[in-house]
C-alpha cells in the first residue's frame, strides 16, 4: 500500500472527521472523546488552509489513515512556537505513518519559522512517547492527575522540540 503525505484539503474533511471521531472515541490518546461537530471540524480546516498553518493527512487508496498538525501560537511573545497534534487510524498503526507524518510536519513548521514545537501525550501511551522521543522531542515536565475519567487519573507529559538554535 503506497501512502502519501499531503497538505489536508477540504474534499479530506470528511473523512479527517472520521478518522479523528474513531482515534477519540479510544478514550485512550486524545484530550476529547469524540470529533467535533462536522461544521466545526469544517471551520477549522478551511481556517488552517487559509492561514497556511501545517496540517497534513496521510492517504492510501484514497482513505485518510492519519493526520498531523502544528499549529502555531497566536499569543504575542510565543508566535515562534507551535503545538504538534496527530493520530493516526488503530487498522493503520505500527507501520510508520506517524513517523512519516511527523517528519513532513516538521519539515514544513521549520520553513514555515516555527522554532519550538510542544505536545501533550498522555503518559500511559508508551508507543507515542518513545515515537516522540526518536523524532529527538524531550520531557519538560509532568501534568500529575491532569485527566480523571472513568475515575482514573491520568498524567500528561509535556515534550518539546526545537527546531532552530535559537540565535
Amino acid at each position: 500500500m503506497e501512502v502519501a503525505i499531503v497538505p489536508i484539503a477540504e474534499e479530506h474533511v470528511m473523512a479527517f472527521h472520521s478518522c479523528l471521531d474513531v482515534v477519540a472515541r479510544e478514550r485512550c490518546y486524545l484530550g476529547f472523546l469524540a470529533a467535533p461537530p462536522l461544521e466545526s471540524m469544517r471551520r477549522f480546516v478551511r481556517a488552517n488552509i487559509e492561514n497556511g498553518h501545517v496540517q497534513l493527512v496521510a492517504l492510501a487508496d484514497g482513505t485518510l489513515l492519519g493526520w498531523c498538525d502544528i499549529l502555531p501560537h497566536d499569543k504575542p511573545g510565543f508566535t515562534h512556537c507551535g503545538s504538534l497534534g496527530m493520530g493516526v487510524h488503530p487498522d493503520h498503526r505500527r507501520r510508520g505513518i506517524g513517523k512519516r507524518l511527523i517528519t513532513e510536519a516538521l519539515h514544513r513548521a521549520r520553513k514555515q519559522g516555527i522554532e519550538r514545537v510542544e505536545l501533550e501525550v498522555f503518559a500511559s501511551n508508551p508507543a507515542a512517547r518513545a515515537l516522540y522521543e526518536q523524532m529527538g522531542f524531550v520531557v519538560e515536565g509532568v501534568k500529575r492527575r491532569a485527566r480523571k475519567l472513568d475515575g482514573r487519573y491520568e498524567d500528561i507529559v509535556l515534550m518539546a522540540l526545537f527546531l532552530s538554535d535559537g540565535e
